[in-house]
């Protein structure tokens, strides 16, 4: 969201650091989601919350805040008190998506999720957290960044499971899990599986179940474009070789930069 600016938003040292005086024996799951909604609202931005909801198209409000904004005020708190329970960091997580009233709220649960602190916990046993995250997201701002920021890696550390896994999703019954497999592989540059890129693209086509669907048609697009920043030939002779399934949209997206 870096469009959205806002001079009237400060970052006091209660959003910093809200919720100080949470009784300590709440559950940090508890503690670190109340204290990020309270930094959230304090630091919001009435100017720009319509206008973003709005361009969102999202029937939840916004505080107005941009992502750059949003992480001054979430990282220090999950620098300061970090979750040692692998349980309470998955239900903080969960709160701060499925209790959200506001969508910072559900980036900000995205940002808990991904902290370095956690990164030991970023495999198989949290995978079904992350579905959960983008079929209840269903929408490009809160998918995407779980499908390449959270997915992306534990698909790289354990390819074949997460291979098989992506495999099903990009022949689910949800558009956003199919989106996530498509792209999940954004960051991958030389270590990408384009056997596995194949597949998913494949089962996405134009004349399959979701290959009309714009935002499918965009993700494939997207993959190619950004993996032919690796491999351009491997891009241009599979958008040759697949030249009659792939949209004009996924083409012209594919080719951008070749």
């Amino acid at each position: 969201m870096g469009r959205w600016r806002c001079h009237t938003a400060s970052l006091t040292s209660s959003s910093r650091h809200p919720g100080a005086l949470v009784p300590a024996e709440y559950a940090a799951a508890v503690i670190l989601p109340t204290r990020i909604r309270t930094g959230l609202a304090e630091a919001g931005c009435p100017a720009n919350a319509a206008p973003m909801q709005a361009y969102l198209k999202s029937a939840m409000p916004c505080h107005g805040l941009r992502m750059s904004d949003l992480r001054r005020i979430v990282r220090p708190m999950l620098g300061a008190d970090p979750i040692t329970d692998r349980a309470d960091w998955e239900q903080a997580v969960r709160t701060l998506w499925d209790d959200a009233a506001f969508r910072e709220e559900r980036y900000a649960a995205i940002e808990v999720a991904g902290y370095r602190t956690y990164r030991p916990w970023q495999d198989a046993d949290t995978m079904p957290l992350y579905e959960h995250l983008v079929r209840a997201g269903a929408w490009w701002d809160l998918a995407d960044p779980v499908a390449s920021s959270l997915v992306g890696p534990i698909l790289l550390d354990s390819p074949g499971t997460e291979g098989e896994r992506m495999h099903a999703w990009a022949n689910a019954d949800d558009l956003w899990l199919r989106r996530t497999a498509i792209i999940a592989q954004l960051k991958a540059g030389d270590r990408t599986d384009t056997d596995l890129l194949t597949q998913v693209i494949r089962a996405n086509l134009e004349g399959t179940r979701y290959g009309s669907e714009f935002f499918i048609r965009k993700a494939i697009g997207w993959a190619l474009r950004q993996y032919a920043r690796t491999d351009p030939d491997w891009v241009r002779t599979f958008v040759a070789t697949h030249a009659a399934g792939l949209s004009a949209l996924s083409r012209r997206e594919a080719v951008k930069h070749l």
